[in-house]
């Protein structure tokens, strides 16, 4: 019988690493991409394969060359054999004031952020039809529930796709496609500026369990939302982030 195969797009480091390994544990076969750290991305590979994965890894440019990515995942495919989970992770930012932010910064994030998981994700469910269904999840953030100052691109992008989620949700579902997105709170990510270690120890008032997520947390959500265990999950935002939207509330009293 053959192994059921994901593909994990920015899977060099981060939730994409954690991810990928993830299912390599859980008996997939694993398809990697990586933009700029292609070690990072053979890291990745290695404990994949120690976990008993076979591994495609691949570079995707999303920023610049957007139009690359559906034969990428095309090829992908192939030689993985199947696709039956696809996770929209590879993303990017900025940390730019609205009045300052220029146009090609604005566009790159989108392209980035919101244009990339709609070619891929396009790509991956027209490959689902065919074979009979699958799963498809888009990494957002809670910024596509809340505003945060300096993120202008990335706020809209990140709305846009979970709005895109429930489309594609909506559109798919006939064909046997689910699709989710995952909405992660601060992660002790390189993206966040931090080291891949962990973040117990790590204090954050602002968050009611007082410290960033883990990685391998949202990780063991995005592989649970892929699994057997929740085929009647589809056009959802899964929020893992600690507590941190409830913090709004906590002002609020504060202000009462």
């Amino acid at each position: 019988m053959a192994r059921p195969a994901a593909i994990v797009t920015g899977s060099d480091s981060g939730i994409g690493k954690a991810t990928a390994v993830a299912f390599a544990e859980a008996g997939y076969d694993v398809g990697i991409t990586w933009h700029t750290d292609e070690e990072g991305a053979r890291r990745t590979a290695a404990e994949a394969e120690a976990a008993g994965a076979a591994t495609v890894v691949r570079r995707l440019d999303l920023g610049t060359d957007v139009g690359s990515a559906a034969p990428l995942v095309e090829e992908m495919v192939s030689e993985l054999g199947q696709v039956d989970a696809f996770v929209n992770n590879a993303g990017t930012g900025t940390s730019t004031p609205f009045l300052d932010m220029a146009l090609p910064d604005w566009r790159h994030v989108l392209e980035v952020d919101l244009t990339g998981p709609f070619v891929c994700g396009q790509a991956a469910a027209k490959l689902m039809r065919e074979s009979g269904g699958g799963v498809i999840v888009n990494v957002t953030s809670v910024h596509e529930h809340v505003p945060l100052r300096g993120s202008a691109p990335y706020c809209a992008a990140k709305g846009g796709l979970g709005l895109l989620t429930k489309v594609m949700a909506l559109e798919l579902a006939e064909h046997g496609i689910r699709v989710v997105s995952v909405a992660p709170g601060e992660i002790a990510t390189p993206m966040t500026g931090q080291e891949e270690e962990d973040p117990h120890g790590k204090e954050r008032p602002g968050i009611p369990m007082n410290r960033p997520g883990d990685a391998r947390e949202i990780a063991s959500m995005i592989r649970w939302l892929a699994s057997d265990e929740a085929t009647y999950v589809t056009g959802t935002s899964f929020v893992v982030d600690g507590g941190m939207l409830l913090m709004a509330a906590v002002a609020n009293q504060q202000r009462s």
